[in-house]
């Protein structure tokens, strides 16, 4: 209640509206940057198997149950467990977390979108037409010492998505999103079919898509299951709500399993189509797939270099890197601006001029560490202020939020087990299995517990140990 006018929840016009923003928001620079170069790094399709693997068993229920949340309460996770936790319970406590993880993602989300338009931009003006690869490499490093025109591009993607935002949930979210995705795909396929008809493109295909199990033992198997496990459960960026928000915005026509079912499909496409425009170009112009985030600003303008009409793929392709971080910030903006008008009744618009203020302030740390601020490595020598952001986000928020909705759709202290299920299968479609109460009751937080704890022996413990010369 609002002066004591019910306030109508905005809805989605259609369910491919909901479908297609859901995946936008699941759809990021994870799957397109991150997974090739991580796929690249532990030994292909063997990787790509445990991947799907991990993605099924951690990521597919934790969607459900932050989508059951949303739905149910019909509020963002400023207020979602307020609406449905027991009374005298502490729950809500939690919408600190999740909001402070969406704000928090937003930080180096924006700066990253600025990236992608600039390299767009310097593909279609043909800045790396005739280069060396040192001479690209430098292109880069030299667009992280500019921070006027990272902090100009980055303002520009906060005034993108918040300007996507400001036109309405159906005007704006879902129209905009729905065409984007819908480019983002043609797109992405026509990458597909002329890295694939390079020559020399099939090495990279048998790379990718035929398992070798040596290459997994070569790494490690316990390295490359977490690898796999880390990136099955980041991908979806669960654990912050960033995915409940659209629960609450759907009817109650559809199954919420079936529905996150073809989210997560959609969401491991696009990630094997980026393998697919990856893979066999690098190994078409003898190039290492596995070398880490450098793999698309510096390796991927050298093919472009040299490949036939390589100006226009590699411009096509930064509008595709382009889109995918844009789904995914227009996504955590709407959430962002529901915040504001769920727990204090603002406008939609008011909401959108304080957040455009607030992001732009709060993603200037990052662009700065690249730069002006580039002494303070808050993680060790080599690392920036990103970097502890993103841990932040990823080994903290993500891991302790996802914990907190299995715990809560789950636990007869929370919403409970009954109450999930029937919210989950309320509609037609797939119902959540009986079968794995068991399994996300006790299991499923064992798992997330074990990622959380991990993270921070690679991130934190590991270094430092190794730095004291206590480990080889």
């Amino acid at each position: 209640m609002l002066g004591g006018i019910k306030m109508q929840r905005e809805k989605f016009s259609s369910r491919l509206g909901f479908l297609l923003i859901s995946a936008g928001c699941a759809i990021g620079l994870g799957n397109v940057w991150r997974f090739p170069y991580i796929t690249g790094m532990y030994g292909g399709a063997a990787f790509v198997l445990v991947y799907l693997f991990f993605l099924v068993i951690l990521g597919l229920p934790i969607m459900v149950m932050e989508f059951s949340v949303g739905r149910a309460s019909q509020k963002s996770a400023a207020l979602s467990f307020n609406v449905l936790e027991p009374k005298g319970t502490k729950w809500h406590l939690y919408r600190y977390g999740a909001m402070l993880g969406n704000y928090m993602l937003m930080m180096f989300y924006t700066t990253v979108g600025g990236w992608m338009l600039i390299y767009f931009f310097k593909m279609v003006m043909g800045e790396f037409v005739g280069r060396t690869p040192d001479e690209v490499a430098d292109i880069f490093n030299g667009m992280l010492n500019q921070p006027v025109l990272m902090g100009v591009w980055m303002v520009i993607v906060v005034l993108l998505g918040f300007g996507v935002c400001s036109l309405g949930l159906q005007n704006g979210v879902e129209k905009i999103t729905k065409l984007m995705m819908s480019c983002l795909l043609i797109v992405m396929l026509v990458l597909v079919v002329r890295s694939v008809t390079l020559p020399g493109a099939s090495a990279g295909l048998r790379f990718y898509l035929m398992p070798d199990f040596g290459k997994m033992v070569e790494q490690g198997i316990s390295t490359v299951v977490f690898a796999a496990m880390g990136q099955a459960f980041f991908t979806l960026s669960l654990g912050i709500g960033a995915m409940a928000i659209f629960g609450s915005y759907i009817g109650k026509d559809r199954s919420l399993t079936g529905e996150s079912v073809n989210i997560t499909l959609l969401d491991t496409f696009v990630a094997l189509m980026a393998g697919l425009i990856i893979f066999p170009a690098c190994f078409a112009f003898g190039t290492d797939p596995g070398q880490g985030p450098g793999l698309v600003f510096v390796t991927l303008p050298n093919i472009f270099n040299a490949m036939p009409a390589g100006r226009l793929f590699g411009a096509l392709f930064f509008v595709f890197m382009s889109f995918a971080a844009l789904s995914t910030i227009i996504a955590v903006f709407e959430n962002i601006v529901s915040f504001g008008m769920d727990l204090w009744g603002w406008t939609r618009r008011r909401a959108v001029l304080f957040n455009i203020v607030l992001i732009i302030i709060l993603s200037l740390p990052c662009v700065l560490g690249f730069n002006i601020l580039s002494s303070f490595a808050p993680l060790g020598t080599g690392s920036t202020i990103q970097d502890l952001e993103d841990f932040i986000v990823s080994n903290n928020l993500l891991p302790l939020g996802s914990l907190v909705y299995l715990l809560f759709c789950t636990s007869r202290y929370g919403w409970g087990w009954k109450n999930f299920t029937a919210e989950a299968d309320t509609g037609k479609g797939l119902r959540f299995p009986k079968w794995a109460r068991v399994y996300v009751t006790y299991i499923l937080p064992l798992i997330v517990l074990y990622i959380f704890v991990q993270g921070y022996w690679e991130k934190v413990f590991h270094p430092l140990l190794t730095g004291a010369g206590l480990l080889k």
